[in-house]
């Protein structure tokens, strides 16, 4: 039994809208980022599920790399910007001892 690919739309939608709030409406640098990761995951799970549709509508033909390799660009541009994140957050914490996004507006002066 698969799971049909209108529920994993469904489901990437919730995900992504979870991670829109958390960017939004919190403080916090850390749930920020994480906030931004979910945001990335459910574009992942869009991808594969918009390429496994394309593929089981091609009527047995051989199925499009396509979308996998979308994903795993997405991957890398999480790796990357989890890493970058990390760095930030270290130094923010080490100039303010403190990681909200208040402290980040005091960095300007």
């Amino acid at each position: 039994m698969t799971v049909p690919s209108s529920h994993l739309l469904v489901l990437a939608a919730i995900l992504f809208s979870i991670g829109v709030a958390g960017f939004f409406l919190r403080r916090n640098v850390i749930v920020v980022l994480m906030s931004i990761e979910l945001m990335l995951n459910a574009a992942n799970l869009t991808f594969l599920a918009a390429g496994r549709a394309k593929a089981l509508g091609s009527a047995g033909l051989s199925p499009d790399a396509t979308a996998p390799v979308f994903a795993i660009f997405v991957i890398v541009v999480a790796a990357v910007e989890a890493a970058v994140g990390l760095a930030l957050v270290i130094a923010l914490y080490r100039i303010r001892r403190g990681v909200s996004l208040d402290d980040v507006g005091e960095l300007k002066d």
